[in-house]
């Protein structure tokens, strides 16, 4: 007799290892963004909600882009080579995936950060209030205007 789980037989370890490896090229994690924030960033950065959103409260180091104005135009200061780090709200927000495919539309190459600035809280890590990090040419809770 099956259970709910075991009802659907399980993928075969090979196929398992290529799915989550797999999302390792899509995804990061707010600890590895942190980590890498201290040392050498090899990555821009980007908070994808609206400027007020980003002027409540930040990552540090984060630029603030929202989705909705990335475009050829805003981004041509940009090398073709940068990859991004995009992330948003947290789970319940899609502004991040949003912000990832205009960025990949543009040929970008680009990761979210999974869990948003509510996984970024969890975690521990402290926020940024201000617009000092502004787009280049515990703080309070402020919808993300998605």
């Amino acid at each position: 007799m099956s259970t709910p789980v075991s009802e659907f037989p399980a993928a075969t370890p090979a196929e398992t290892l290529a799915r989550f490896q797999d999302r390792f090229r899509f995804e990061t994690d707010c600890a590895d963004v942190h980590a890498g924030l201290e040392a050498r960033p090899d990555f821009v950065l980007v908070d994808a909600r609206s400027a007020g959103a980003f002027e409540k409260g930040h990552v540090p180091g984060a630029v603030n882009i929202p989705h909705r104005t990335i475009t050829a135009q805003t981004m041509g200061g940009y090398p073709p080579s940068t990859l991004f780090v995009v992330y948003c709200d947290g789970p319940h927000c899609n502004g991040a995936a949003r912000a990832a495919v205009r960025l990949a539309s543009l040929n970008y190459r680009v990761k979210e950060m999974v869990g948003g600035i509510t996984g970024w809280l969890d975690e521990g890590f402290a926020l940024e209030q201000g617009a000092a990090a502004a787009q280049p040419i515990a703080a309070s809770r402020v919808a993300c205007g998605c």
